[in-house]
């Protein structure tokens, strides 16, 4: 028996076979051709690793005293960075010299980075501090705001006023140490300051 008899007596198995060859070949040409696949480069939104409702916070400076103190009615933890988004919180800036109040504010949102060191203040920022001795009390009106409480420093570059009594200072732009009641308002500033009463 010839090749041609034998290949013509199993044509079906020979056919099977050939295309079969065939398939795995082309398979392994456009493997080796085709461009490698696109990553999916969508990550989604930070997972959060918890979430509260309701909370208080208190972040501690070296000494042990509190340096931050914040409410709210909802609180996220990021996987990642452990940082911390907060809703609407409601903060207070803890006096550093004895017999001053604490500054108290608000703002709409909030983020707090992992160390503590670094707050943000998102959307309109307002705070107040109650007066105290001879000082009337303080009131800051801004938005976003950049603030170390620990250091108890604070800027913006949005516009800023403060009322203190009958004082009236505003400006774009605003570095303020709350340590010492220092405040500097770096462009369009504005201010009136009427005379205090002399005490009889």
């Amino acid at each position: 028996m010839t090749l041609r008899d034998y290949l013509r007596d199993r044509r079906l198995t020979v056919a099977i076979v050939l295309v079969g060859g065939a398939a795995v070949f082309s398979q392994l040409l456009l493997w080796w051709l085709a461009p490698a696949p696109k990553v999916n480069e969508f990550i989604g939104p930070p997972r959060s690793g918890y979430t509260l409702a309701d909370f208080k916070g208190f972040v501690y400076g070296v000494d042990g005293r509190p340096s931050f103190r914040v409410t709210g009615p909802r609180l996220d933890r990021r996987e990642g960075d452990d940082s911390l988004y907060i809703d609407s919180p409601k903060f207070e800036l803890p006096a550093k010299a004895p017999g001053v109040p604490d500054w108290q504010g608000e703002s709409r949102y909030g983020w707090v980075d992992k160390s503590g060191n670094l707050l943000k203040l998102q959307g309109p920022v307002y705070m107040h501090r109650p007066a105290f001795g001879d000082t009337p009390q303080a009131e800051l009106h801004t938005s976003e705001v950049t603030a170390w409480p620990k250091e108890n420093r604070m800027e913006t570059a949005e516009p800023a006023q403060l009322t203190q009594g009958a004082s009236r200072m505003s400006g774009v732009g605003m570095r303020a140490n709350l340590n010492d009641n220092h405040l500097e308002l770096l462009d369009d500033s504005h201010g009136s300051f009427p005379p205090r009463k002399r005490k009889s």
